[in-house]
């Protein structure tokens, strides 16, 4: 896969503009939220459900064989604007334990509720895993 930067862009903080992959098997995930395999929330903070939610996403990444880094694409549902921006680090803390240094193509939507609650976060991916 290859990050996309048009030539004269500044280089995006966090996120690729977009991803060139392939080819190879797609796998859509969908939104997941910050609570364990059984469905119960622990946390009804934003960190906590980020984390929960990004492994979630890895686990059932996981189960089609693929790896945090065959993700191409990534958007991240949130209900509080506030908290979010203030937990940029922490955030971000968090992403590196997981992913490391590698940032799909990103999406960030303020909304003012999810489906699940207590639900702060759900993220949905794609990812497209190499053929052999």
């Amino acid at each position: 896969m290859t990050g996309l930067l048009p030539e004269g862009w500044k280089p995006p903080i966090g996120y690729a503009n977009g991803i060139v992959a392939g080819p190879g098997r797609i796998v859509f995930i969908a939104g997941q939220v910050g609570w364990d395999a059984q469905q119960v929330f622990h946390s009804s903070e934003l960190a906590p459900q980020f984390e929960q939610a990004l492994d979630n996403v890895l686990a059932v990444l996981a189960k089609a064989g693929g790896r945090p880094e065959q993700i191409c694409r990534m958007t991240v549902y949130c209900t509080d604007k506030p908290a979010y921006l203030g937990m940029r680090r922490e955030l971000g803390q968090i992403w590196r334990r997981r992913m490391g240094r590698y940032f799909p193509a990103m999406t960030l939507v303020f909304v003012t509720d999810l489906l699940d609650s207590p639900a702060k976060v759900e993220l949905e991916a794609t990812a497209v895993l190499a053929t052999s």
